[in-house]
């Protein structure tokens, strides 16, 4: 049987840091599942799922003190469980674009929120218009929709929603 953990970590960024981290996975044995890594001002932050048998995984646990030492990583792990969707859901990837703000991934949460739809992945960044130099603010979203609710009419009102909040958006599906 597959045994799960969640890994976060977080510290000075430097090269390298994925080579060390992810060899010192395969060395014990697991293996990486879905993972997010990203550079964050002058940090490295790091999110994954990392599976193997229970000893393995034991075995990497036991790694994690020495590892933030030698890494310079703050490292916390989690034991999870396979997850489990009881509702049939249809994976939609949503874009917004704007000039940049506070309280736009606020906004956007509370829509999906309040109709009851799941947030799977979240990816923002902040970048200068090419002539302008304006600061803009760009929101790559998964949501998970329920297989019951009526696509069109989510579109419809995240299309308004947006609009209203001077929002360039796409909500369309995963492919």
């Amino acid at each position: 049987m597959e045994t799960l953990m969640v890994l976060s970590a977080l510290g000075p960024d430097r090269p390298g840091l994925v080579d060390e981290l992810s060899h010192q996975v395969a060395d014990s044995g697991c293996q990486v599942g879905d993972s997010r890594m990203t550079v964050l001002g002058g940090e490295f932050a790091v999110i994954m799922l990392i599976s193997g048998n229970w000893n393995s995984v034991a075995k990497f646990e036991n790694l994690v003190p020495r590892m933030q030492e030698n890494l310079g990583l703050h490292i916390q792990t989690k034991r999870t469980q396979e997850r489990t969707d009881p509702a049939k859901v249809l994976p939609y990837a949503v874009e917004v674009v704007s000039i940049d703000r506070a309280g736009i991934v606020s906004d956007v949460a509370n829509f999906f929120a309040r109709r009851g739809i799941n947030i799977e992945d979240v990816y923002t960044s902040t970048y200068p218009a090419p002539h302008t130099r304006t600061d803009m603010f760009s929101l790559h979203m998964t949501v998970g929709i329920p297989g019951d609710m009526s696509i069109a009419a989510v579109r419809g009102e995240f299309m308004d929603f947006c609009d209203d909040l001077n929002l360039d958006a796409v909500l369309a599906p995963v492919k």
